[in-house]
């Protein structure tokens, strides 16, 4: 275990120590004169702050610095806007004039450059990929087509290189300005040390404790990472289960579920591919959100939560795990270990997010619905909703009104209706309550369309999409 946090910063090793283990790598850069990274938002929305971190495995993702905490990059290559020269990527961008103030622009670039060769650079693709950073000077069109043009010589500038051999994640006990951050190799230290130190926080991704810290200044005492643990990340089948561990990355997630097209498009309008990069399904579920994107849906799906203790895991199905507001069954010492999803729940499962925003935004309602018909009668069925009260929660009136019942416009009205017995929402800045309510309902009827004509159009088809 190493006592400094050592890296790699644009070819050149580093060794840190004496700084708050809080502190950002967004703020260590900047310090080290290293400004083409900027801070826009300082909580993981506008991409301003991207760099590509490579980690020990060798995998190569664009991250928001702004969020990340420099004991983070522990074991990484990080690699900034200022250790590219000369890059296919920028000088299209300069041509084809796809920069005028240029603060967003080095984010967009290190967003382009952390892309392997053979990933999809097409049109589509690269809107996703740039689905995290804003621009609010020249418009995206200069900019995608500066991406297109310059992927071949992108690809082939990166073929190129040689590639580190992955190697297990090094571990990490740091401690500094009376602040001590742990990052554990192996699941039964990690269980160690958070049953010895049941008051820390558990890190995985950061991209909720990193607006703790920028945003609520939050200077915890300890933190026990995640993110060193081998294994905990897997993602496996099991006998028509899927195993996913909580280390997990979104993004890894999303590929695993990418032909299951219901949580598919969920996991696509996830954040911005920086926050799928860094965010775990584990860290998704463990911090109890009323308005996290994965657990309705993994509630519709009928998954079971597995927590991991040093003195031995236990499981419950997830729906159990969420209390009430900040409340979860969670006891002292416990932690989120992996949660185990029917394949046949996620082939039943649609996804319905509605948000300000198509791209990058956080969820006004989301609803996730599982639906089992035996001759045009619902035989089995989980509704489960978010941002609809204090936790992810099922709809038991509505799911009352639709157990055992033809499954008929007027049987899906009557369901919508009996919504208001299951849910009283709140309103606030995202929507009123009366706005969510109305919008819980007719998610109800747009599944029923989608399930009984799946040739009428019910969702949004962004320009992209359109010009495919």
């Amino acid at each position: 275990m190493s006592a400094t946090i050592d890296f790699t910063l644009n070819g050149a090793p580093r060794s840190v120590a004496g700084l708050p283990p809080t502190t950002t790598l967004l703020e260590y850069l900047r310090a080290a004169g290293l400004t083409g990274t900027k801070e826009g938002c300082a909580e993981g929305d506008c991409g301003t702050c991207t760099v590509a971190v490579r980690d020990a495995a060798g995998t190569l993702r664009a991250v928001n610095a702004c969020i990340m905490l420099l004991p983070m990059a522990h074991g990484c290559a990080v690699t900034t806007v200022e250790g590219l020269e000369d890059h296919p990527i920028q000088r299209e961008m300069a041509d084809r004039h796809a920069s005028q103030c240029g603060f967003c622009t080095p984010g967009f670039v290190m967003s382009l450059w952390a892309r392997e060769p053979g990933e999809p650079a097409d049109r589509q693709a690269i809107t996703d990929r740039l689905a995290g950073n804003l621009c609010r000077c020249t418009g995206y069109g200069p900019i995608i087509e500066a991406a297109e043009v310059s992927a071949p010589a992108a690809d082939a500038l990166r073929s190129g290189e040689t590639a580190a051999p992955a190697r297990p994640a090094p571990g990490l006990d740091y401690e500094a300005d009376g602040r001590r951050y742990i990052a554990p190799t192996t699941e039964a230290a990690f269980a160690e040390a958070a049953a010895s130190h049941p008051e820390a926080t558990i890190l995985s991704g950061a991209t909720d404790v990193g607006l703790w810290v920028t945003k609520r200044l939050f200077d915890p005492p300890a933190i026990i990472s995640t993110r060193s643990v081998a294994g905990l990340d897997a993602i496996e089948e099991r006998g028509g289960t899927l195993v996913v561990g909580a280390g997990a990355r979104l993004s890894a997630f999303a590929r695993a579920i990418a032909g299951t097209a219901g949580i598919a498009e969920l996991m696509r309008r996830f954040g911005g591919l920086q926050v799928r990069n860094a965010g775990t399904v584990g860290g998704n579920i463990a911090n109890g959100s009323p308005i996290g994107d994965l657990p309705p849906a993994l509630i519709a799906a009928g998954a079971t939560l597995e927590l991991g203790h040093r003195d031995g895991g236990r499981t419950l199905p997830l729906e159990d795990y969420f209390i009430a507001y900040g409340r979860q069954d969670r006891r002292p010492g416990e932690y989120v270990r992996a949660v185990h999803v029917p394949l046949a729940g996620l082939a039943q499962l649609a996804c319905h997010k509605v948000s300000k925003r198509f791209d990058s935004d956080i969820t006004a309602v989301l609803g996730a619905f599982a639906l089992t018909l035996d001759g045009g009668t619902v035989r089995d069925v989980h509704l489960a909703y978010g941002g609809m009260a204090a936790i992810p929660k099922r709809a038991a009136a509505a799911e009352a009104a639709l157990s055992g019942r033809p499954y008929t416009a007027e049987t899906v009205a009557a369901a919508a209706e009996a919504l208001a017995e299951d849910f009283s929402p709140i309103s606030d800045m995202r929507a009123s309550s009366a706005y969510r309510l109305t919008v819980a309902r007719n998610l109800l009827k747009r599944d029923f369309i989608e399930r009984t004509d799946p040739a009428v159009a019910t969702r949004l088809a962004r320009a992209a999409d359109v010009a495919a």
